[in-house]
């Protein structure tokens, strides 16, 4: 359980690059560049709900 991290603390925002955007999430994690922003908040969602 010692791994397990807070839910609580995961902040995600996207990030644009150019033409692509990616999830990034204040634990360091970094979701794949996509080119829909909707994918990229989907990552971002999808993220956050797992633990």
């Amino acid at each position: 359980m010692a791994d397990q991290q807070d839910p609580a603390s995961h902040r995600t925002t996207t990030v644009e690059k150019g033409r692509f955007v990616a999830a990034h999430c204040s634990c360091g994690w970094r979701g794949p560049a996509r080119r829909a922003r909707s994918k990229a908040r989907t990552d971002a969602t999808t993220h956050e709900q797992t633990p």
